[in-house]
């Protein structure tokens, strides 16, 4: 498997585009996403567990209940959530779309990202589209990319290349998310792509699982958004045989598809509202991995132990404090804790006690941008990770007036 680049354009029949039509007032900032497949191919997708949700994720879901779909619209600045309209907005914009592609509408994935309870006017969207589908090409992931961003710093999208059965195949990705994130599900918007045939019961099999250790492990502040959903087209035109079943064929779609989620979740996790670290928390010898994913995602959102990462300071305490309310089954006379980044290694408990070490060490280690939080449990052999940030001053000013 290699890392190649294109993002969602790199798997054959894609094409992308990203445009500003005027949802956002700064016209410097583009908001509306694009992605296309010459054919039509297989459709899944995964959504937020919230309970109030936006409408374009009800259009979504109903446009794929056959397993199918030719393109995703996504427009930012807008939410279209708790709107009285939503519905109507959101399946009108697929409507305009389709007649623009020649598709049918309900072969059209629709997202939205922004702000929550305002209005989403069509007349952007409308005005706008003809301009976005003429700015389709096979170079525009990164358009696309930076037309879904919000509160992002960086755009983030990667694409791997790998075999199946003798034939190149190809997997690509975008999302944005930057703030609101936190499991479950997949909360943030992420669109992948991919010219592997695979059926539409195998791809939503293959999406459920891998989100189950990628994105539902990724909090950033500890809320679960309205709007969050992961949505992946298989066109087929790789010309491998279908993967109709689980197998060695599967298995490798499954390899490249966790290679390019897991790449999007780090990235997620580092360009959280306001960091200025990526942390990962590294769970082994757990007694199974419900407890291990439990200990992990409680570590990464510990709002008392990211404050600590942000100041540098081996509070290691504060993970303890967090494997203890987690709710998971641990004897924490067992608990090891280490510290690591590319500056070094400071382990600072053993046996649920702590050990001595050099505060200038573990300084030098926690003032890197990417920090591992290694949890050794000594209950069994199961393992997880999860990611997260820091927490800064710049998160409350970003959401201090992220509306007005």
């Amino acid at each position: 498997m290699t890392i190649i680049p294109g993002g969602v354009c790199a798997a054959k029949g894609f094409t992308a585009a990203g445009i500003h039509c005027g949802i956002r007032k700064n016209h410097t900032k583009k908001d509306l996403a694009l992605i296309v497949s010459r054919q039509k191919g297989h459709a899944a997708a995964v959504y937020t567990t919230n309970l109030v949700k936006g409408a374009p994720l009800d259009v979504t879901k109903a446009h794929i209940s056959d397993g199918c779909a030719q393109a995703i619209i996504c427009n930012s600045g807008n939410a279209n959530t708790c709107n009285a309209d939503g519905i109507q907005v959101a399946e009108q914009t697929a409507s305009l779309l389709g007649a623009a592609l020649h598709i049918d509408a309900k072969d059209v994935v629709v997202a939205s990202t922004g702000v929550i309870g305002q209005p989403l006017d069509i007349t952007p969207i409308q005005n706008g589209i003809p301009a976005l589908v003429e700015a389709l090409s096979e170079n525009g992931s990164a358009e696309a990319a930076e037309a879904i961003m919000t509160t992002d710093t960086v755009q983030k999208e990667i694409a791997v290349s790998f075999e199946i059965s003798g034939k190149t195949c190809t997997l690509g990705g975008i999302a944005k998310g930057s703030g609101m994130i936190h499991p479950n599900l997949a909360t943030m918007l992420v669109f992948l792509t991919t010219d592997a045939a695979i059926s539409a019961d195998m791809l939503q099999k293959a999406l459920s699982t891998d989100v189950q250790s990628t994105f539902n492990m990724v909090s950033i502040d500890g809320d679960t958004s309205t709007n969050d959903m992961v949505t992946i087209l298989a066109n087929g035109m790789a010309g491998n045989d279908e993967i109709v079943s689980e197998g060695a064929d599967f298995d490798a779609f499954m390899e490249a598809l966790n290679t390019v989620t897991v790449h999007l979740c780090r990235c997620i996790a580092a360009d959280g509202e306001g960091a200025t670290k990526l942390l990962e928390c590294a769970v082994t010898g757990a007694k199974d991995e419900p407890n291990a994913k439990t200990i992990a995602k409680s570590v990464v959102c510990s709002s008392l132990l990211k404050a600590a990462m942000f100041g540098a300071d081996a509070n290691w305490g504060r993970v303890l404090c967090a494997i203890g309310y987690s709710g998971a089954e641990v004897d924490v006379h067992k608990v090891g804790v280490s510290f690591s980044s590319k500056s070094g290694i400071v382990k600072v408990c053993e046996q649920g006690a702590g050990v001595p070490f050099s505060e200038e060490a573990a300084k030098k280690v926690l003032s890197e941008d990417e920090i591992d939080i290694l949890v050794t449990l000594g209950d069994g052999t199961a393992s997880a990770t999860a990611w997260g940030c820091d927490l800064t001053y710049d998160y409350v000013k970003i959401n201090g007036d992220y509306r007005t």
